[in-house]
């Protein structure tokens, strides 16, 4: 296949296993309530929604190997249990949450069935998907991924050069800060370590045997991916904010029905009675492929822990389905509730071994990994708690630690323990 083709297939294919249910529904409602601080919050939820989601991309590009890689530095007890942490969230909460949307939006306003058929249904043919392995990344690259693109262009070409347009004051006191706890939500940093992982096994199915080969290909395509996710981001958001004055959200109702009430609106509003039927497709394909990829990923981990066992595969995607089944029975705000205080938890450790494995080896040392994610992980602990305890009782805490009144206190504690231990042993190796 020609080379350039090949790029294009993986980006495409890597940008609809990044792009799900919180990645369709957050913006909106992000740039309504933003309104003329729009920019700043697309700059603060790129960050979490997309530069460090493809710094991943880019992590695995330079491991190629599979997500253990990513912890093994700390050290092998870590890395497994991190792993495991990471696919048992992966397919207990944003898996789920894909049928959850589509169920909502795509399902239950045409035809009023239960959520119980429709999870039966959407995890059947993920499960579908999920077993013809071989075939994923050209499915959604090919096929898939064009779909969901070209609709969400035209809600957002036309959203945005509609006439009488008008912005809402900003209801956020940070914008950057509102956008980067945002893009948490979108599981995005957590993605990239799970479907870069799929991608990889991918090209080793697909034949492409050489590493530098490899590392080439999947950097190009997250490039892709990466600039399509800012691209979308930062248009859905825009569009959020310029239909402020047009569309009423009623913020007495949910996050969740607020969310898709405005994406339904603009919808409407840009292609008419057909928006409906446009954005119900338009939600069932980002959705579905963001499940294929999470359960393919957790299937391929399992796999290869039982010594390529097919066997492992299958019943992993089997679980992972019946698990999905199950709790994608739930609306979307209970399953957002749940993920919250589990995103403040296993976030920040991603990201920073996100970090730590993009950089170079000399300033990435075992010891650096073990003392930076020792660090992040205490400092974390609060932002962990607020949601298990009451708040107030961690006001003393939060006042000692910076950012943490903004869930972000293990930020500057991290970056300066990774100073220090490079700081010290750069002088060790000098002295």
């Amino acid at each position: 296949m020609n080379k350039t083709k090949e790029i294009f297939i993986v980006g495409f294919a890597l940008f609809s296993l990044f792009f799900g249910a919180g990645n369709l529904l957050l913006p909106p409602l992000l740039g309504y309530n933003s309104g003329d601080n729009w920019a700043l919050v697309t700059l603060g939820f790129a960050i979490t929604a997309v530069f460090i989601p493809i710094l991943g991309i880019m992590a695995h590009a330079k491991l190629q190997g599979t997500m253990y890689d990513f912890g093994k530095k700390v050290s092998p007890t870590f890395s497994a249990i991190y792993c495991l942490l990471v696919y048992a969230i992966s397919i207990a909460i944003p898996s789920p949450r894909t049928a959850s949307a589509t169920h909502e939006i795509a399902i239950h306003p045409f035809f009023g069935t239960s959520p119980l058929l429709t999870s039966c249904i959407y995890f059947s043919l993920v499960f579908v998907f999920v077993m013809n392995r071989s075939k994923i990344i050209n499915l959604i690259g090919k096929y898939l991924t064009p779909l969901i693109v070209i609709i969400l262009l035209l809600v957002i070409g036309i959203g945005l050069f509609s006439s009488n347009l008008g912005m809402n004051p900003s209801t956020f006191e940070i914008p950057i800060v509102s956008g980067i706890l945002e893009g948490y939500q979108t599981f995005d940093a957590i993605g990239a370590v799970v479907v870069g992982g799929v991608i990889i096994i991918s090209l080793n199915i697909k034949g492409v045997s050489s590493s530098t080969d490899k590392r080439n290909l999947i950097k190009k395509a997250g490039f892709i991916a990466g600039t399509g996710l800012l691209l979308i981001y930062t248009g859905l958001i825009a569009v959020g904010a310029y239909f402020g004055s047009e569309i009423f959200v009623d913020g007495t109702l949910s996050n969740d029905m607020q969310r898709a009430n405005l994406l339904r609106g603009i919808s409407t509003s840009t292609l008419g009675n057909i928006g409906t039927s446009f954005l119900s497709v338009l939600v069932a394909l980002a959705c579905f492929t963001t499940a294929v990829g999470i359960i393919t990923g957790t299937a391929d981990y399992f796999k290869g822990l039982f010594k390529n066992s097919q066997k492992a595969y299958i019943t992993t995607a089997i679980i992972s389905c019946l698990l999905g089944i199950l709790i994608g029975q739930l609306d979307f705000h209970s399953i957002i509730v749940i993920a919250l205080p589990i995103l403040m938890f296993i976030y920040p450790i991603t990201i920073v071994l996100i970090i730590l494995n993009v950089l170079p080896e000399k300033l990435s040392s075992s010891i650096t990994f073990k003392i930076v994610v020792l660090t992040t992980f205490v400092f974390s602990i609060p932002d962990f708690l607020k949601f298990i305890v009451n708040p107030e009782s961690l006001t003393g805490i939060q006042q000692m630690i910076p950012l943490s009144q903004y869930s972000l206190g293990w930020v500057i504690p991290a970056i300066v323990s990774f100073m220090l231990v490079n700081v010290l042993q750069k002088k060790t190796t000098t002295s």
